[in-house]
């Protein structure tokens, strides 16, 4: 089979499906690498991590900036996804919403260091800002309602201000090894409860 064969054999929809497949597993090498080694590694140890060459990463994200934007991307929409996936699968709401914080957290403390490379970019970041914003308010919105409507929290929590206390928990947790902002987050939201 010659190349001219393969395009017009092969539906493309396959193919953009594995390409998708490849891509995740590139910003999922590239997460871990971060995470480990700080968002200057070398691009050939996510390459290495990813099991591709260099090219396939450069032909992908020509940029650092680039490869920093997918992943922070990358890992918005992974906890956005889990929000109803924890939700469908938790023995009750309310257990559901604290092992998505857990996720949240675990997103807040080891990843959101990679925007703050891209502040420098006030608009770029802005726009992620956005996204981020965009993609898990109503995730965690959702995951409230369901428990306050199984009697197990208070009604009338927002969304954006759990998610904002969480956050600001999580401040400098990266710099202080004595500090770990999971235990706090954990009374939190098990203070959400309602009193018996």
């Amino acid at each position: 089979m010659n190349d001219g064969d393969r395009g017009a054999e092969r539906p493309a929809r396959p193919k953009r499906a594995d390409a998708r497949r490849n891509e995740k597993a590139l910003l999922d090498a590239a997460a871990a690498v971060f995470v480990a080694s700080g968002v200057e590694a070398p691009v050939r140890d996510i390459a290495a991590k990813a099991g591709v060459g260099l090219g396939t990463i450069y032909r992908h994200f020509p940029t650092r900036a680039d490869l920093i934007i997918a992943v922070y991307r990358h890992q918005v929409d992974a906890c956005a996804e889990a929000g109803p996936a924890l939700l469908a699968t938790g023995a009750t709401p309310h257990a559901a919403l604290g092992q998505w914080i857990d996720l949240f957290v675990d997103f807040l403390v080891t990843k959101h260091g990679l925007a703050s490379v891209l502040q420098s970019d006030e608009a770029g970041f802005d726009t992620l800002h956005a996204y981020f914003l965009d993609r898990l308010v109503p995730v965690c919105a959702q995951l409230l309602e369901a428990a306050a409507a199984a009697g197990e929290i208070r009604s009338g929590l927002e969304a954006y201000e759990l998610m904002r206390g969480v956050g600001n928990l999580c401040i400098g947790a990266d710099s202080d090894p004595r500090y770990d902002p999971r235990r706090l987050v954990e009374l939190l939201i098990a203070g959400l409860r309602h009193p018996h």
